[in-house]
C-alpha cells in the first residue's frame, strides 16, 4: 500500500529556510568575489555543476562530461589550461563546503532538540514520588562517567586557521551580519586549506587542541554545571561526569613517526594551553572581585597561573590541589563577607580545575601487541632477567609463558642495539613518570594494547614497566586490551577470564579500584568481517565480557573505537548506548571522537554541548531501565547469528575476489593517499612495496570506498543476509526483531545512512569496462539488493525516511562535491595513459586535491 505524502515537519521547514535558502543566498555572494587568480571562475562553476549532474544522468564518463563542458562553455583547449581551470573549480568547491558547514552550524540550536532522550533533571523530577527509582538514579550517578577521546585520524582536513574562520562565520551568520560575512568569505578565499608538508605528531596535537581550547573547555564545564545544579536541587552529591582523552602524541600503533619525546612534548603543550585558559578566566574573575579579604589569595593564584601559562623555564608540577584550595578560600570569603557576590565566577573556574586538573585531557599510549612482544624479547636478552627465561620462550604455550613471568622489579642493563620501536617503547615507559610528576596521574594513565590476542600480551607489558623504573606498589597505570578482528572478539572473554584469575593482575586491579577498561575496535572488525558481522561480533563480545567481569566483581568500562561513518562505528552513536540492556556494562561510556565527527558533532560549543548531553542521557536512561536485550532470546539471537554469518561470507567472498584490491587502486585514490599531506600516520602498517589488504589501515580502506561513492564497508552483505531470511520463510521474525530491538534498529538505520551517501550512477560507466565491468555489477547488485531489503524491513519508500533533515543535508553536500568526484575520476583515468613525468604529476595533484573536499563534505556521516 502506498504511503501518503508526508507533510513537511517543522524541523524540515527550519532547515530549508535557515540552511538551504541562506546557503544559496551567501553562495551567490561568494561566487562573485574576485579571488586572486580565480577571477571569473565563480561564473563558470554553476554551469559546470549543472553539466556534471546532466552528464551523470546520461551515464556519460567523466572524460566525456569534462571535455564537452570545455567545448561548450570555454575557449580552453590545451590540457594544461584544462587542469588549471579544474584546480580553480576545486578551490571554490572546497570553500563552498566550508560555507555550508558554517550556515548549518549557525542554525544548530533551531534544528536540534533533545533526541528522544530524557534529561537528567527530568528523570530526577519524575523519581520524586518513586523512592526506588530515585535511589536507582542516585546509585547510577555515583558510578557513571562519559569519556570522549579525541584522535588524530585524518578524516577531516581543516587547519586551525579555517576552523577559526568557520567559527567567526557561524557567529556572523547567526545575526545576519552581511558586512562581516562578506569579509570572512574574502578571507576564506585567500586562506590555504592544507599544509605543504605532512604534519608531525606534535603538529597534529596542536591542531586538535584547538577544539579543546575553544570548544570542550567551555562545553564540558557548562554541562557539568547543569549536572551539579540538578543534583544539588535533589540533594544528591555532585560528581565529575565528563572526562577528556587525547591520542595525538600518544598513539603510535602503525605510526613509527611518534616518539617518546613527542609524547612528553604534547603533554607539556596540553598543560600550557590549559593554564592559558585558566589565566584568561582568572583575569575576568579578578576584574570583578575587588573586595577586601581576598587580595593576597588572588595575587597568589595570579602569580602561579601566569608562570604556568607563560614561563617555559619553570619546573612543572600538578598544582590543581593548590588552585582548588585557594579558590575555595576566595569563595568562602565572598559568601561570608560579601553576600556571595561573584561567587558564581569562582564556581565556574573551580569546576574547570576539577574537570581538567593540570592536564586538560588524558594522554593514552597505544602500541601494537606485536611490537610489545618484540620489546619483551629484547629485554629478556639482558641481565639480570636473562636467567629467568628459557631460550625457546617464544615457542612455549600461552600457559607456559605465563608461568615464567615473575613480575619482579629490576634495573635492567640493556646490551645490544635495539630497534627504533623497541627504544621508543622503553623510553615512553620511563617518560610517563615525568608526565605524572608534571601534570598529575590522570594526565597519562592508560596503555592500550592493540591487536591483543592473549593474556600474556597484557602481563608482559606489565613486566616491561617493572623492568624500567616502576615499582609494583606504585604502578598507577591501567592496561587496556584492544580487541579488533572478528576472531579476537570471539576470544576476548576467555582472555579476560584468564587475566582476572591471575594473582598478580588481580592484585593490580584491586589497587586500581577493581576497574577494567576494554577497548573494542569497530573499524578493523568491519574491514575484517563486514558491517553486520562487525556490529554483531562486538555486541556478543560485550555481553560475554560483561558476564565474566560481573562474575569476578570487576567494574567494566567499554572503550569504543568509533570513526565518523557508520562503517567505522559512527552514525547515531547515542542510540547504541540508549539501546543497551542490563547484560552489557554501560555505566562508563567511552568512545573515540575522530575525523568528521569532531567538526560535525563537536565543532562548536552548542553542538558539543548537545551531543555530550545526548550521550549522558542515553547512558543514564539505559541504566534506569535495565531492560533485557531481546537479541539474547534464542529466536532473535539465532536469526542474527545466521544473518551475520551470511553477511560475513558475502563480504569475505568479495575480499577474496582477485580484482578487489586492484579495483580500489585503479578507480579510487587509494594509491595516492600516502602523498596527501594531512597526517603523520602512514596509509598502511607494512613498509613493503606491494599493498596487502591486511596491512591497509581501516581508515584508508573506508576512505577509498567513500571517495568512489560506493561505501562498500557500510552495507555489503546485509542485503544478501536479509534476502536469505526472506527466502527461508523467516521474514516475520526479522521484522519483529527490527521492531523490538533498539540495537538492531540502530544498526539498520545507520546502514541506510551509509547507503544514502553512495551513488552508483556516478560510476555506471564502469559496467562497460572489459576487465572490471562484471566486478562493478556485482557491487551494484548487492547495493540494490540491500536497498530493497532494508526499505522493506523498515516499511519505508526511501532511505533515511525517518531522518529527513539529515537526508536533505547529505543531498546538498553531495550536490556540492559531485564535480570533485568526477574530476577525481577524470584525473585517475588520465593517469592510465602514457604521460610525461610533468603531466603525470599534474594529474596526480588534481586527483589528490579532490580528496580534501569530498571528505570534508562527509561530516554529517557521523
Amino acid at each position: 500500500m502506498m504511503q501518503k505524502p508526508r507533510v513537511a515537519s517543522q524541523r524540515e521547514a527550519i532547515f530549508n529556510n535557515e540552511v538551504v535558502s541562506r546557503f544559496e543566498l551567501y553562495n551567490s555572494l561568494f561566487l562573485t568575489l574576485p579571488f586572486y587568480k580565480i577571477k571569473d571562475t565563480g561564473t563558470l562553476l554553476p554551469l559546470f555543476i549543472k553539466h556534471c549532474e546532466d552528464g551523470v544522468k546520461n551515464h556519460q564518463t567523466p572524460a566525456q562530461i569534462i571535455s564537452t563542458f570545455f567545448d561548450k562553455y570555454t575557449q580552453v583547449q590545451e590540457p594544461k589550461e584544462v587542469v588549471d581551470l579544474l584546480f580553480r573549480f576545486i578551490q571554490y568547491i572546497e570553500r563552498q563546503v566550508v560555507l555550508f558547514d558554517a550556515v548549518e552550524d549557525a542554525s544548530f540550536n533551531k534544528l536540534n532538540v533533545s533526541d528522544d532522550q530524557q534529561s537528567l533533571r527530568l528523570m530526577l523530577k519524575k523519581s520524586e514520588s518513586n523512592t526506588e527509582l530515585h535511589h536507582k538514579i542516585e546509585e547510577l550517578i555515583k558510578d557513571f562517567s562519559l569519556r570522549l577521546v579525541l584522535t588524530a585520524h585524518p578524516t577531516q582536513f581543516y587547519p586551525g586557521s579555517v576552523l577559526s574562520i568557520i567559527t567567526d562565520l557561524t557567529s556572523a551568520i547567526k545575526i545576519n551580519d552581511i558586512v562581516t560575512i562578506h569579509e570572512l568569505l574574502q578571507q576564506l578565499g585567500k586562506t590555504p586549506f592544507f599544509n605543504k608538508k605532512s604534519p608531525t605528531p606534535v603538529d597534529e596535537a596542536l591542531s586538535l587542541s584547538w577544539y579543546l581550547e575553544n570548544v570542550f573547555y567551555f562545553a564540558a564545564a557548562n554541562i557539568q554545571s547543569e549536572i551539579d545544579n540538578g543534583l544539588e536541587e535533589f540533594n544528591i552529591p555532585t560528581k565529575k561526569v565528563i572526562e577528556l582523552g587525547f591520542w595525538p602524541g600518544g598513539d603510535r600503533d602503525g605510526n613509527p613517526n611518534v616518539h617518546a619525546e613527542d609524547t612528553l612534548q604534547v603533554s607539556k603543550m596540553l598543560r600550557q594551553i590549559l593554564f592559558r585558559c585558566y589565566y584568561r578566566d582568572f583575569r575576568k574573575l579578578k576584574r570583578r572581585i575587588t573586595f577586601r579579604g581576598v587580595e593576597d589569595t588572588l595575587y597568589k593564584i595570579q602569580d602561579v597561573l601566569y608562570q604556568n601559562a607563560f614561563d617555559t623555564n619553570i619546573v612543572p608540577e600538578n598544582i590543581s590541589a593548590f588552585l582548588i584550595t585557594h579558590l575555595e578560600e576566595i569563595k568562602t570569603t565572598l559568601i561570608q563577607h560579601h553576600d556571595g557576590l561573584f561567587a558564581n565566577l569562582v564556581d565556574d573556574l573551580l569546576r574547570k580545575v576539577e574537570l581538567f586538573g593540570s592536564h586538560f585531557a588524558s594522554l593514552d599510549i597505544r602500541q601494537d601487541s606485536r611490537v610489545l612482544r618484540d620489546v619483551h624479547a629484547y629485554c629478556r636478552q639482558s641481565k639480570p632477567i636473562i636467567s629467568l627465561f628459557p631460550e625457546n620462550y617464544d615457542e612455549l604455550s600461552e600457559k607456559e609463558k605465563i608461568s615464567h613471568l615473575s613480575f619482579k622489579s629490576a634495573k635492567v642493563n640493556y646490551t645490544g642495539e635495539a630497534d627504533a620501536l623497541v627504544t621508543d617503547t622503553l623510553e615512553t615507559i620511563v617518560k610517563i613518570k615525568q608526565i605524572h610528576e608534571a601534570n598529575g596521574e590522570l594526565a597519562c594513565h592508560r596503555f592500550i594494547i592493540s591487536n591483543c590476542q592473549q593474556a600474556s600480551d597484557i602481563l608482559q607489558l606489565i613486566e616491561l614497566f617493572l623492568w624500567n623504573g616502576w615499582q609494583e606498589d606504585q604502578l598507577n597505570m591501567d592496561f587496556v586490551p584492544l580487541f579488533e578482528t572478528v576472531n579476537d572478539l570471539e576470544g576476548a572473554a576467555e582472555i579476560m577470564e584468564e587475566l582476572y584469575a591471575h594473582p598478580f593482575y588481580r592484585k593490580h586491579l584491586e589497587s586500581r579500584g577493581n576497574k577494567q577498561d576494554i577497548m573494542l575496535g569497530f573499524s578493523d572488525s568491519t574491514k575484517d568481517g563486514g558491517y553486520l558481522m562487525a556490529n554483531w561480533s562486538i555486541f556478543n563480545a560485550k555481553v560475554a565480557l560483561t558476564t565474566t567481569s560481573v562474575a569476578n566483581n570487576i567494574q567494566l568500562a567499554f572503550f569504543d573505537g568509533r570513526g565518523g561513518p557508520p562503517s567505522r562505528g559512527g552514525g547515531k552513536t547515542h542510540r547504541f548506548y540508549a539501546s543497551m540492556g542490563k547484560e552489557i556494562a554501560n555505566k562508563n561510556i567511552q568512545l573515540t571522537i575522530q575525523g568528521q565527527t569532531i567538526s560535525s558533532q563537536y565543532g562548536s560549543i552548542d553542538s558539543a554541548g548537545f551531543n555530550i548531553t545526548q550521550l549522558i542521557n542515553a547512558g543514564i536512561s539505559a541504566g534506569i531501565k535495565e531492560k533485557h536485550n531481546i537479541l539474547l532470546d534464542p529466536l532473535h539471537k539465532d536469526v542474527l547469528d545466521i544473518m551475520a554469518r551470511d553477511s560475513f561470507n558475502a563480504f569475505v567472498s568479495l575480499r577474496k575476489h582477485p580484482l578487489f584490491l586492484t579495483y580500489l587502486e585503479r578507480f579510487s585514490p587509494l594509491s595516492l593517499l600516502s602523498k596527501i599531506t594531512i597526517s603523520s600516520r602512514p596509509v598502511k602498517r607494512s613498509s613493503g612495496e606491494k599493498l596487502r589488504l591486511e596491512d591497509l589501515r581501516a581508515i584508508s580502506f573506508v576512505t577509498s570506498w567513500g571517495q568512489l561513492k560506493q561505501n562498500i564497508p557500510g552495507f555489503y552483505g546485509i542485503g544478501t543476509a536479509l534476502k536469505n531470511q526472506e527466502e527461508s520463510g523467516n521474514w516475520d521474525n526479522i521484522v519483529q526483531t527490527y521492531q523490538e530491538s533498539g540495537y538492531f534498529k540502530t544498526i539498520i538505520d545507520n546502514c541506510m545512512m551509509s547507503m544514502s551517501k553512495a551513488d552508483f550512477s556516478i560510476t555506471a560507466h564502469f559496467a562497460n569496462d572489459p576487465e572490471y565491468g562484471d566486478f562493478w555489477k556485482m557491487l551494484n547488485n548487492e547495493y540494490e539488493c540491500s536497498k530493497e531489503m532494508l526499505l522493506k524491513l523498515a516499511g519505508h519508500t526511501t532511505l533515511m525516511e525517518n531522518y529527513p533533515v539529515e537526508k536533505r543535508s547529505i543531498a546538498v553536500r553531495e550536490k556540492i562535491v559531485l564535480p570533485l568526484v568526477l574530476i577525481q575520476h577524470y584525473a585517475l583515468e588520465k593517469m592510465q595513459h602514457e604521460l610525461t613525468d610533468l603531466e603525470l604529476q599534474s594529474y596526480e595533484k588534481l586527483a589528490i586535491r579532490t580528496v580534501y573536499g569530498i571528505v570534508n563534505a562527509g561530516r554529517n556521516s557521523a
